[in-house]
């Protein structure tokens, strides 16, 4: 009884693999970065409210954009097209709640609401990045 417990223990610990670099996107680098918004001056002012988004230029590899979809929640997503490398054409605009590369070879479209893909043939999402409210004070960090 012992041999096979001591078996099964060893079968199960030894077929266990790390899956950890299947969704590692090739295109974007982990960039440590962290940027401060004060909620009070006026070009944050808009996530104070519920269902607006604020594009920030400085930070990350081409900006960021910040969502607050409502209560205490707030999304930051990477601006570069998670799906090819970045080039002069890669930067997304935001529209309503998304995000579009004006890269002519693809039509790719993301919602800033969950960082997913909406159209193209993509297969990563938007990188996500850490978001944290303290009082007036919000910040974006990778």
């Amino acid at each position: 009884m012992r041999k096979a417990f001591i078996i099964s223990v060893l079968f199960i610990v030894l077929s266990c693999a790390s899956d950890d670099d299947a969704r590692n996107n090739p295109f974007l680098v982990n960039l440590a970065f962290q940027v401060d918004l004060n909620t009070n001056l006026p070009q944050y002012g808009a996530l104070n409210f519920p269902g607006n988004f604020v594009v920030v230029n400085s930070g990350g590899l081409r900006g960021f954009v910040i969502y607050h979809p409502g209560n205490s929640q707030y999304f930051a997503y990477e601006l570069s097209d998670p799906n090819h490398s970045p080039n002069e054409c890669s930067k997304m605009t935001v529209s309503g709640i998304t995000a579009s590369c004006p890269c002519t070879d693809d039509n790719n479209e993301y919602s800033i609401f969950n960082g997913q893909p909406t159209q193209g043939g993509g297969q990563y999402g938007l990188k996500a990045y850490r978001v944290e409210r303290s009082g007036n004070i919000i910040r974006v960090f990778n």
